[in-house]
């Protein structure tokens, strides 16, 4: 049976606060799909962008994106009021994001809905037991990172970045607030998002999720788990990924992400990608890994090169992995 579906990613459903989020326009898009006959909706990485706004650059794989948090949704909530959002300025073109006034303005807002959110609420409790694999790091290393003016976490204090107990645990009593809001925040995104999902599934639409092969350097991912990544004494990257020249530019493609040490990974069991895949089955119907081809082989490249052009091909973990998964 042959079947279809549209790529349209959530920041480009229409909207008044700067970008699209997950509330009416999403739905209506769920709604013109099943009009259309479609099956499914492909969307991009749905975790938070780093510098550049990159979706397949982000703080973490496993977050959701705060951008995507509807605040009219909110409103109904009576976690906001409308003027608390309606009169900024979120863009002078109404048909692109200006991802400077949204970084600037959106937090501002989520962190009213975070002062009039209960805390002691009982979903939120459950929320933040069943993620802790992931969220409890990523709320730390998002606190930390807003203590250090947005500082790459290789930069920080060497007891910081080294994870060292002592230094982890003052610093969960010094940013305890912080650490709250942004789990809170994670909390607005994934209930949303799980309305939005039941609602395309209860209306026959499948969605299709996305995730890179590769994590960004600057994330929580490869601060929580340094031992999964190829780093030096100093958590520094080894290698990186990237491409090598082609057609398309005669340096190749330097994209910088650290590159997984999949010696360990096999010893491990694999359990870092297990965890990250049965988040994204649960988040998504289906999967699509972006270069998909890392896994039989890929392209290595020295950290302190500036191009692309001089690297190597190594061989991937394979079929191996897939089974294991």
């Amino acid at each position: 049976m042959r079947t279809s579906g549209v790529l349209m990613h959530i920041s480009s459903l229409p909207g008044n606060t700067g970008i699209g989020t997950l509330g009416k326009e999403a739905y209506k898009f769920v709604d013109f799909l099943k009009s259309a006959g479609q099956t499914y909706w492909q969307v991009l990485p749905l975790c938070p962008t780093s510098y550049g706004d990159s979706p397949y650059q982000s703080f973490s794989t496993f977050a959701g994106n705060p951008y995507f948090i509807d605040f009219d949704l909110l409103c109904d909530d009576s976690l906001l009021n409308e003027n608390d959002y309606s009169n900024i300025d979120w863009s002078e073109n109404p048909e692109k994001v200006d991802f400077e006034k949204v970084y600037n303005n959106r937090f501002l807002v989520l962190r009213k809905a975070y002062k009039s959110f209960d805390k002691n609420l009982s979903d939120y409790k459950i929320f933040c037991d069943e993620n802790a694999f992931w969220l409890d790091d990523f709320a730390l290393y998002m606190a930390i990172k807003e203590k250090n003016n947005g500082k790459a976490w290789n930069e920080w204090d060497s007891d910081i970045k080294l994870r060292k107990k002592s230094a982890l645990n003052s610093l969960k009593t010094e940013l305890d607030d912080e650490i709250e809001f942004q789990k809170t925040v994670q909390y607005f995104f994934f209930v949303q998002w799980k309305k939005l999902k039941a609602y395309a599934n209860s209306n026959s639409i499948k969605i299709i999720g996305d995730i890179p092969i590769y994590v960004a350097s600057d994330s929580a991912d490869v601060w929580a788990n340094p031992k999964q990544f190829l780093l030096d004494e100093d958590c520094n990257p080894i290698e990186v990924a990237g491409c090598p020249p082609d057609a398309f530019t005669d340096d190749g493609q330097l994209w910088g992400n650290p590159l997984y040490d999949w010696d360990y990974m096999k010893k491990d069991g694999y359990s870092w990608w297990k965890k990250r895949i049965e988040h994204q089955c649960n988040m998504c119907d289906v999967i699509r890994i972006d270069h998909f081809r890392g896994f039989e082989s890929y392209y290595c490249i020295s950290a302190d090169s500036k191009t692309a052009k001089i690297g190597e091909w190594r061989k991937g973990p394979g079929i191996e992995f897939f089974r294991e998964i």
